[in-house]
């Protein structure tokens, strides 16, 4: 696919949140990564308002464990210790398949538009890493990533058939992505056929709910590195 990534995502502990867990207090990992979380990893990977990041394919390699473990969150109003138990999933590996597209709604920034030295600097920033920390739902999760073949190798759910994994959030429309003075939240059912999940489209996502209202963020050519500078400072071809 043009302009793609594939690569490897893996830490010891990761916190997809279901939100519905939240309202006591504690936290339930979904048992699969939202198209949200893996979009905030590929923008770690490299990002620039110039860009969308869009995640095509998802093949979870190790079986889905979990483990709950004590917490005493940060009491902001409160001088009482609270624990409450939140709920990780265990030692996730996932291979991810994602590519970009220039944001359609930022004409503003079309003199940042070089798609050659996008991808370019796209794939060296995964070889090195990441330009940003990578997390895996939550800051206290670690992860790392590393370039792959996406569906190379075993995974465990290997003609495992298909399993459905109910309703979950897919993601949230920010004015920057869409245009629109909202900040919206996308539901979708996703299955799972022999450990792989295909995502839609955010904008095929019939399920959408407004969260509240959001103005776009402004950018001007003095906040934004271009391109062609940065493609210079990592050496070019």
């Amino acid at each position: 696919m043009r302009n793609s990534i594939e690569f490897e995502v893996f830490g010891q502990y990761a916190l997809f949140t279901d939100p519905l867990t939240k309202l006591g207090g504690e936290k339930l990992s979904y048992h699969v990564p939202t198209y949200q979380a893996l979009k905030g990893i590929v923008e770690s990977i490299y990002w620039k308002p110039t860009l969308l990041m869009v995640v095509d394919d998802l093949r979870i390699m190790n079986p889905i464990r979990m483990e709950s473990k004590g917490i005493r969150p940060i009491q902001y109003g409160d001088s009482k210790n609270t624990l409450a138990n939140y709920t990780y999933l265990v030692d996730v590996r996932y291979q991810i398949r994602a590519h970009f597209i220039f944001n359609p709604h930022r004409e503003d920034l079309a003199y940042d538009r070089n798609e050659h030295k996008h991808h370019n600097i796209m794939k060296r920033s995964l070889k090195a890493g990441g330009r940003r920390d990578i997390f895996l739902g939550t800051r206290e999760c670690q992860g790392y990533v590393e370039p792959c073949e996406f569906g190379a190798g075993q995974g465990f759910y290997d003609g495992y058939g298909d399993l459905h994994l109910g309703t979950m959030v897919h993601g949230l429309n920010y004015p920057d992505e869409t245009g629109k003075k909202v900040l919206e939240r996308r539901l979708w059912q996703p299955v799972m056929k022999d450990g792989f999940i295909s995502f839609i489209k955010p904008e095929d996502c019939t399920q959408v709910s407004t969260i509240r209202e959001m103005e776009q963020k402004v950018f001007t050519a003095q906040d934004i590195e271009s391109v062609d500078d940065l493609y210079d400072q990592m050496g070019g071809e």
